[in-house]
């Protein structure tokens, strides 16, 4: 079992950022995968980003250059920088874990935190 934490979210005017950080607990984080997800209101969760075990990453085409993923396996957390926020960023933002590798959909994760608001102002 893996307990997921998140943290770091507010209110952030357009062009601002944020970082969210997710603290896990309970097995092996460092051999898990990670992944960033957000549903905004009325909409459908969808991928943001994801980091596996050897830091490699992959990103959704909307946040390319504005998020980094991140992980610090010493402490059991990962970490999603967010610059250049725009009013279209704001969502529940929620941290995934997996005992496998890549993947984009949150129906491979099997771990998930409570999420964490980020809201955008125009």
């Amino acid at each position: 079992q893996v307990r997921l934490v998140e943290s770091g979210g507010g209110l952030v005017q357009a062009g601002g950022s944020l970082r969210l950080s997710c603290a896990a607990s309970g097995r092996t984080f460092s051999t898990y995968t990670m992944g960033w997800f957000r549903q905004a209101p009325g909409k459908e969760r969808e991928f943001v980003a994801t980091i596996n075990w050897s830091g490699g990453t992959y990103y959704e085409d909307s946040v390319k250059g504005r998020f980094t993923i991140s992980r610090d396996n010493a402490k059991d957390t990962v970490y999603l920088q967010m610059n250049s926020l725009k009013p279209e960023d704001t969502a529940v933002y929620y941290c995934a874990a997996r005992p496998g590798g890549r993947a984009y959909s949150q129906y491979e994760y099997d771990y998930w935190g409570q999420g964490t608001q980020v809201t955008v102002s125009s």
